[in-house]
């Protein structure tokens, strides 16, 4: 009896995550900020933002009853950039490179007003770079593949999100989020770059088929 009843109890629970389970799709654009050191351990200063694109898709889910947990897993693909120069060396540098990232965060729905929720999330990626130039003066360098420099980060972001429903199925959100980046490796005397960046973005959250979550 004891066991027919704890069967019962997990397939109820399950039953009730399925209710709570949603896809995303989100674009917007990325302001990035770098940090550098060459393989002398020196850093460069006079770097300015440049504005990129980034993409992403993830799976959400609920992990508690009353709905305010959320659990999303997905993919992503950010590009990062800046630019600078030294006029008392006359020289000029460029970064402009992409990473494509899987990633892991939870998010709380904080309060609703009317029809419009307010959250607070927090992830954490892995980002491996697919694409990266490094241009100096008139050179121009292929970054990827390179062992002297670091091809994959770990990126830490936190921020804020608005969502407001525009159907029994879908939500439109917009959102913005500060991350930044950890080095996960490096060969010896290599260069070091690690990125910040704020993300301004626009989504869209759909309901998976039989799964009806109120937004």
């Amino acid at each position: 009896m004891i066991k027919n009843y704890s069967i019962l109890i997990v397939v109820l629970l399950l039953s009730n995550l399925c209710f709570c389970q949603q896809l995303s799709f989100e674009f917007g654009t990325t302001v990035s900020s770098f940090d550098y050191e060459n393989s002398q351990g020196q850093p460069l200063n006079n770097l300015l933002s440049k504005s990129k694109s980034y993409f992403g898709m993830g799976y959400r889910q609920t992990i508690n009853n009353s709905r305010t947990l959320f659990l999303s897993l997905g993919a992503s693909y950010n590009s990062y950039a800046a630019i600078g120069s030294e006029s008392s060396i006359d020289n000029y540098f460029e970064w402009d490179v992409s990473y494509l990232g899987v990633k892991a965060g939870l998010g709380i729905k904080m309060f609703e007003l009317r029809d419009l929720s307010f959250f607070a999330n927090i992830s954490m990626a892995s980002e491996f770079l697919i694409r990266g130039n490094q241009t100096i003066n008139n050179d121009v360098f292929n970054l990827v593949g390179e062992e002297e420099f670091n091809n994959n980060i770990l990126f830490f972001r936190g921020g804020v999100e608005m969502q407001y429903p525009i159907s029994r199925s879908t939500a439109i959100f917009v959102g913005y989020n500060y991350g930044k980046s950890v080095l996960i490796s490096s060969g010896k005397n290599a260069e070091k770059l690690n990125l910040n960046a704020h993300q301004f973005g626009l989504g869209f959250i759909i309901n998976l088929p039989k799964c009806y979550c109120s937004y």
